[in-house]
């Protein structure tokens, strides 16, 4: 061990408040370290702690090799370096102390410096506060309004020129504002006097009026019994007049309840009734009370204790409706019609009627109609003329492609989706049917390039159709029960031919008619000689077909017929295929091809008197002349002994005209003979 080592001592640390005296002692006085901290630089206490640290571990180092060594007389150096050392962590300890106090001080400093700020923090708070609150206050101030203010004053022109001067005061007014405003609100106040007496007149003269009109009210309520009295008495005077006046006034009690688009139907039917159709009548049906029930708000009823643990009992009992019962109760709903519907009988001239019921679907706003043809006489059954008269498609087209089976508002489409009904054709056997004529008789209109419009029913768009409607609806009635009395003779091979038309066809026609059935459309489509009328459109799904047969000897002339229901305004339209010595038809003979134009494109000199209704019959009578004709100018085979099959019996200016061999169909009265068109 180096002479360095063993002469080191350990460094003290002395300060001037350490180097007391003892007199100092004696007299009492302490030592603080928390005055030394003041006294002390930081830096130097930062020095002295690294080299007190680089000390000790030299220290350390030294003990170490001094016990490495193992001998026996280095116990004193080691104990030596040990009371160095010992010295060193001493100093270490109160240079700790002395850091601790430091950061002591300076968090009072930082602490006192915080409360500082936080001080003058609330006192600009608390500025701030009262800088709005007088803020609030001017504009308080600012913003006040006078009750005065308030009053509808006259202008100032009229307060000069109707307030007295005593009042207006105008060499003083005219110059201060306020003065002005007070002798205005004096005058205002003079006026509400004056007219607060002419307010309590009135009501005087008020009063006496209503005792007047009590009195008036008491005597016409005494009229009342009398004039029901009388009332009864005239009954069978309007009877006999046919004057139902106490009938009608009941009717119009019963129609305050219709909505709108059912009143203006039965206003304006009414209406063209008295004043135009006689033979047209116009009544309401239904439940009045119910339709009363619509419009009363639901009573509040407070039942008694024990009906309502039944109640209870019986919720609890009861099923949870599943999801298919709810929908099926929605559709209900949605469908729901309204109690009233409106009447109308349409008669014709031998008092067959046509019966219509009118009902408003009142969640899907719309009209529907049900039809019913009821007959003056019994008619002849018939298989065939039953569909004729089937409800449900009786009313089919009255206007031009108006079929019934489509909702004319758009609106209901997304109403249907919400509830799951795909098509309102399904329902159309329980409401009626939705024609757009129906909607127009009740002034509704659902333009289709234009958003839905509010609901409302308009009398004008009523009344303009309504004299056109009736007319189409008396048309149809006639000409349907027309064609059933025909068609029970066709159905028996009889073409019933009037007298006015008997000029329109020779006194001998051979061909006869051997059949007449009706026939679906699935099978009109596919009878192969029906092909151009179906590609050219001329078929529809709400048309009547019938197939005919007519035969001659062996000749057999197939037809298959459309029937539009618009019949007779427009004609039926035939289509024909022979059967003799092969099949014919228009694709392959031009004869055929002209027998169909003779009884499809000339019908106009087949319609008979007016209006028509003898049209089928004449075509089918034509279609067994021009047979008879077509049979009877066909080249005889020479080779062939024996009569012919069809001798000639039509007188034929010329047998065939032109490349195409036409044959002379066109019947010429009264020279009775045959020519070409």
């Amino acid at each position: 061990m180096s002479s360095d080592s063993k002469k080191r001592k350990p460094k003290v640390i002395r300060s001037e408040e350490g180097k007391r005296s003892r007199h100092e002692e004696q007299e009492g006085r302490y030592y603080s370290e928390e005055a030394e901290v003041d006294l002390r630089d930081p830096k130097n206490d930062y020095q002295l702690y690294k080299e007190t640290c680089e000390d000790l571990q030299k220290l350390m180092a030294e003990i170490q090799d001094l016990k490495s060594k193992g001998s026996k007389d280095v116990s004193a150096e080691i104990e030596e370096r040990r009371i160095q050392s010992c010295v060193h962590f001493m100093t270490l300890k109160k240079l700790n102390r002395l850091a601790h106090i430091r950061l002591k001080k300076a968090r009072d400093q930082t602490h006192e410096a915080k409360q500082k700020v936080d001080a003058y923090h609330l006192q600009l708070q608390n500025l701030l506060y009262e800088v709005m609150h007088l803020q609030k206050e001017i504009t308080k101030c600012l913003e006040f309004k006078s009750k005065h203010e308030e009053i509808e004053l006259v202008s100032v022109e009229e307060f000069y020129q109707e307030a007295p001067p005593g009042i207006s005061k105008s060499e003083i007014t005219s110059n201060d504002p306020h003065q002005q405003t007070l002798a205005r609100l004096d005058w205002e106040l003079e006026q509400r006097k004056r007219l607060a007496e002419k307010y309590k007149e009135s009501l005087a003269s008020k009063e006496k009026i209503l005792k007047e009109i009590e009195v008036k009210k008491e005597y016409l309520n005494s009229l009342q019994p009398q004039l029901q009295s009388i009332m009864q008495a005239s009954l069978p005077v309007q009877e006999y007049l046919s004057m139902p006046f106490d009938c009608m006034h009941k009717e119009y009690e019963t129609a305050r309840h219709l909505p709108a688009p059912l009143y203006v139907l039965f206003v304006q039917a009414s209406a063209y009734s008295q004043a135009c159709d006689k033979k047209l009548v116009v009544s309401i049906e239904g439940s009045v009370e119910e339709a009363k029930a619509l419009f009363k708000p639901p009573e509040d009823s407070q039942d008694d204790e024990s009906d309502s643990d039944a109640e209870e009992e019986q919720t609890t009992k009861r099923r949870r409706p599943t999801l298919g019962v709810q929908l099926d109760d929605k559709r209900k709903e949605m469908l729901k019609r309204h109690p009233l519907c409106v009447s109308l009988i349409v008669k014709s001239k031998d008092n067959s009627s046509l019966n219509l019921a009118f009902y408003f679907l009142m969640n899907l706003n719309i009209l529907t109609v049900k039809a019913e043809i009821v007959p003056a006489s019994e008619l002849a059954s018939s298989v065939i003329a039953g569909e004729l008269l089937n409800p449900d498609t009786v009313l089919n087209c009255l206007f031009p492609g108006d079929d019934g089976k489509k909702t004319p508002n758009p609106a209901n489409q997304y109403q249907f989706d919400k509830v799951g009904i795909l098509d309102l054709g399904d329902y159309i056997s329980e409401l009626g049917h939705p024609y757009l004529w129906v909607q127009t008789m009740g002034g509704l209109h659902f333009p289709a390039d234009q958003p839905p419009p509010s609901f409302v029913a308009d009398n004008t768009l009523s009344a303009s159709h309504m004299e056109k409607t009736i007319k189409l609806l008396r048309s149809r009635l006639v000409s349907r029960l027309s064609l059933h009395k025909q068609f029970a003779s066709l159905e028996h091979g009889i073409i019933p031919i009037s007298g006015e038309c008997q000029n329109l066809f020779p006194a001998k026609v051979v061909s006869r008619l051997t059949k007449w059935s009706m026939i679906t459309y699935e099978d009109y489509v596919v009878l192969p000689y029906t092909k151009e009328v179906v590609e050219c459109g001329l078929a529809q799904d709400t048309h009547l077909y019938y197939s005919l047969m007519i035969e001659r000897g062996t000749a057999k002339l197939h037809g298959a017929v459309v029937l539009n229901p618009g019949y007779s305004l427009i004609p039926s339209l035939f289509s024909l295929c022979l059967n003799w010595k092969g099949e014919r038809s228009s694709r392959n003979d031009e004869n055929i091809r002209v027998m169909e134009s003779e009884i499809n494109v000339y019908y106009k000199e087949l319609m008979g008197p007016s209006p028509g209704f003898q049209l089928l019959t004449n075509q089918l009578q034509r279609l067994c002349m021009l047979l008879d004709v077509y049979l009877e100018t066909e080249r005889h085979d020479n080779s062939v002994e024996g009569p012919h099959e069809f001798p000639p019996e039509k007188i034929c200016l010329r047998l065939v005209r032109g490349p195409s061999r036409m044959k002379p169909f066109k019947y010429n009265y009264p020279q009775g003979f045959f020519s070409h068109r």
